[in-house]
């Protein structure tokens, strides 16, 4: 299995989720720069589209460019407190996606993020999905912005269940 690993703005995957990672399969996780290249989803397209790419995970910013090409790529993802009702502080394009997500698709919301704050992500997740999406919402009382690996570990154990 191929899973592409998108990180959040000015991140990248740490070692100790890499480990946890592993196990699932071959992990691609490429050094982003959302700021400098606002058609970061049409560019991770392009360049995986053709590469048998069978999961996205991303978090944060990375979780925003997973939703998104998760949806042209027609593959299950994985998200954490995905950037989703937020573009303005770091523009990103969002290219014309002609079908419905089929896929599952896995979001973890943290209750207590101060970056993404959870009613915001809430609301423009229940007013953008369709139901009849394979879908899980994992609203944690307690999670910031940050996943420790304890959470990462639980929800990608879940996830590929």
């Amino acid at each position: 299995m191929n899973i592409l690993y998108l990180h959040g703005l000015d991140s990248n995957l740490s070692d100790e989720k890499n480990l946890v990672l592993e196990p699932f399969g071959n992990i691609i996780a490429p050094n982003l720069d959302y700021r400098a290249n606002p058609n970061m989803i049409e560019t991770l397209y392009t360049e995986y589209k053709n590469q048998n790419i069978d999961a996205i995970i991303g978090s944060s910013m990375g979780g925003f460019a997973g939703f998104y090409l998760s949806k042209l790529m027609q593959i299950p993802a994985l998200l954490f407190n995905p950037a989703l009702p937020y573009r303005t502080s770091v523009l990103q394009n969002i290219p014309i996606i002609n079908d419905d997500h089929n896929h599952l698709l896995q979001i973890v919301i943290g209750n207590q993020d101060d970056v993404i704050l959870a009613k915001d992500n809430l609301n423009f997740i229940m007013k953008l999905l369709p139901l009849k999406n394979n879908f899980r919402l994992h609203l944690l009382s307690e999670l910031g912005h940050g996943i420790p690996l304890d959470v990462f570990e639980s929800e990608v154990n879940s996830f590929f269940k």
